[in-house]
């Protein structure tokens, strides 16, 4: 048995509000409801996060988001939709277990705030940073 909280979702071990499963991945409502319809949809096969899969796995669990975030935008009557993945405790990560976070937007008012704050770029430092990335 393990201590994976969304493991034990996934095996029932833990009651969950479904809202898809299939073979591959599992979607459930968060408890926290940062918005309403905020939804996770994970693996059935654990993996830390993001950083641990294979490109293969990935696209599995990724093929299912579309079809699935159109669908709590229908539900709820959303007007768009963030979809967020947290790898690691340093970006927000608090589950140990690959997890989309699928969460509604019904306006600037409804309670999640995400700033991505712009300022004039450096393209000089920007292309010596995307030198390193393509050497790694």
């Amino acid at each position: 048995m393990t201590d994976c909280i969304f493991c034990k979702i996934i095996a029932g071990e833990i009651p969950s509000c479904k809202v898809y499963e299939d073979s591959e991945v599992l979607a459930f409502l968060d408890i926290s409801q940062v918005t309403a319809g905020h939804t996770l949809i994970v693996p059935k096969q654990h993996a830390r996060n993001l950083l641990d899969m294979t490109g293969e796995d990935s696209s599995r669990l990724f093929a299912r988001v579309p079809d699935l975030a159109r669908k709590i935008m229908k539900a709820t009557g959303a007007i768009g939709m963030n979809i967020i993945a947290n790898s690691e405790e340093v970006a927000g990560q608090t589950v140990f277990h690959t997890h989309v976070h699928l969460a509604p937007r019904y306006g600037n008012e409804d309670g999640l705030k995400i700033d991505f704050t712009t300022h004039e770029p450096d393209f000089t430092a920007l292309n010596e940073l995307a030198s390193q990335i393509r050497q790694a």
